[in-house]
């Protein structure tokens, strides 16, 4: 069985994207979630099942076989049950799925860096500084290009729920912690979402979790 590390459900972005990958895939897996910056973080992370990934979450074994990263956990799991789970079909479609997935992965430090994940709150709008106005606009020009070139075939970015909803899942819950306005076919998709059973199901058990990052609990500057 597939044993897939995470973060607290409450703060970890990168967390989400690697359960909702493996959800996606359809294999059973085992779920541990080790509470970050704890007293024993520290500890935690130096042992063997954190190595590879130098203590950083979603670790995702596969038997012998370990992957970290969430977009590797998800590239791995396409090739070993059906990319189709994950990506179009369509080789154009496709193309733009990939790239926009990518660039999730490596771009957007402002927003992660003011706007970090909290999905058991949400604060009232405050002003956002001009880079991170920048990128939210990069977000929604993307969001509006993939609907309307390629979501003609469901309520998903690609119609079909897939790798970049996934990976843009996180961004989803910041948007509404922070209030952030949004035109109304960007709400129409954060709602589906939201509305999606897996991300009601991590969200409910987020509420539970007895551990709280101070950090994380107060509005963006």
């Amino acid at each position: 069985m597939l044993k897939l590390i995470i973060g607290n459900k409450a703060y970890s972005s990168w967390s989400l994207r690697g359960w909702l990958a493996v959800k996606q895939s359809g294999l059973p897996f085992e779920e541990i979630t080790v509470p970050m910056f704890d007293a024993d973080w520290d500890k935690r992370t130096e042992g063997d099942e954190f190595a590879p990934s130098g203590g950083k979450v979603p670790i995702l074994w596969d038997d012998q076989t370990v992957i970290w990263d969430s977009l590797a956990i998800i590239e791995w799991l396409a090739d070993k049950t059906d990319k189709a789970r994950y990506w179009p079909r369509d080789e154009t479609a496709r193309g733009m799925a990939r790239s926009m997935a990518a660039e999730m992965h490596s771009s957007y430090a402002n927003l992660r860096r003011e706007c970090g994940m909290n999905v058991r709150k949400q604060f009232p709008t405050s002003e956002l500084s001009e880079p991170v106005k920048a990128e939210i606009i990069r977000i929604l020009e993307l969001w509006a290009q993939a609907r309307a070139r390629h979501g003609s075939g469901g309520p998903y970015l690609f119609g079909d729920f897939g790798a970049v909803d996934i990976m843009f899942a996180p961004v989803v819950t910041r948007f509404v912690t922070y209030s952030i306005p949004v035109p109304r076919f960007a709400a129409a998709y954060m709602e589906t979402i939201l509305d999606h059973a897996w991300m009601k199901e991590w969200i409910e058990a987020a509420q539970e979790e007895p551990w709280v990052i101070e950090q994380y609990e107060s509005p963006v500057a």
